[in-house]
Order: structure tokens, then C-alpha cells, then sequence
């Protein structure tokens, strides 16, 4: 066990040596993205219907359901458990955009590389040269990726939001 942990360790690290620094700036957009997705998730599943159960309760327990001001009342916690439910999605949305630039900013660097060897030692060091491109496609490769998953996932958390949002407008009705 401990063995393979060490082998994917290294794998890792000799990928975010062959990819450069960026790498880490994708990493940690990584880590921050599915951070906010689960606990999107997980406020979707284990507090939003505690929540949604409340306004419910409390709307049911109203006398006056009919008149303007329920109606303004009624929007106002409609509109308070939307806010709730679309809180750090347009973060999710930002840092899924986000990681395919910081990938091509990891091209920029890695060709900067390229430029370096080629100033120095010419174009007769193919060996070194593909270093440089290595880093310059790895992290666009790994920008990518990262934002395709974040941008699946994140479709699916937009999908029960508005699913979400529609059930609890159908849940107090307004007659």
C-alpha cells in the first residue's frame, strides 16, 4: 500500500517537473474549485431541504396568503433561498474559466523556455528544447482537463439549483 503511494508521489512529482510551476497555480484552482463544488453539493442535499421546509412551515402557518403583501413576502423568501442556493456559483463559474488561461499561461513560460535554450545552445539540443516544450504544453493539457470536469460538474450543481429554486416556488402557492 504504502508502496504505491510512493510511486504515485513520484509520478506526480516528476508530471509537475516536467510541466513547471504553473502546475502548482492549476493545482490549487483545482483544489479550490472542487472545494466549493462539494460544498455546493452538500448544501444542495443536507441543508437547503431543512431550509426549504422552514419557508414552507412558515408560509403555511401565514392566515393571509392572498393579499399583495404575501405575495411581496412570499417573493422575499423565495428570493432569499435563491440567493442561498447561487452563493459562490459565479466563483465555481470564474475558476472553471480560469484554469484553462492559467494553463496557457503555463504555454508562455514553457516557450519562454524553448526561446532560452534556442538562445543559447542553438537549435542542435533537441533533448533540452523538448523539456521546454514540455512545459509549455502540460499545463495547457492540465488547464484543460481541470476545466472540463469543473464544467460537468458545475452544469449538473446549475441543474438542481434551478430544479431547487422552481420546487420551492411550486411549494407555496399563491392563491
Amino acid at each position: 500500500m504504502t508502496l504505491h503511494l510512493i510511486e504515485l508521489w513520484d509520478s506526480v512529482r516528476d508530471f509537475i517537473a516536467q510541466g513547471g510551476n504553473v502546475l502548482y497555480l492549476v493545482a490549487a484552482a483545482i483544489f479550490i474549485m472542487w472545494m466549493l463544488m462539494i460544498e455546493r453539493y452538500w448544501f444542495l442535499t443536507g441543508v437547503y431541504p431543512k431550509m426549504k421546509k422552514d419557508i414552507i412551515a412558515r408560509w403555511d402557518a401565514r392566515t393571509d396568503t392572498t393579499s399583495w403583501s404575501a405575495h411581496r413576502i412570499r417573493d422575499a423568501w423565495i428570493s432569499e433561498a435563491s440567493e442561498k442556493l447561487n452563493e459562490r456559483m459565479l466563483l465555481i463559474r470564474t475558476l472553471i474559466a480560469m484554469c484553462p488561461l492559467i494553463g496557457l499561461f503555463g504555454t508562455v513560460t514553457g516557450m519562454i523556455a524553448v526561446f532560452e535554450i534556442m538562445a543559447f545552445y542553438g537549435t542542435g539540443n533537441p533533448r533540452m528544447m523538448a523539456s521546454g516544450i514540455s512545459m509549455a504544453t502540460i499545463p495547457t493539457m492540465a488547464g484543460m482537463v481541470a476545466a472540463l470536469s469543473g464544467l460537468f460538474f458545475n452544469s449538473r450543481l446549475e441543474a438542481k439549483v434551478k430544479v431547487a429554486r422552481e420546487s420551492l416556488r411550486d411549494s407555496l402557492p399563491h392563491h
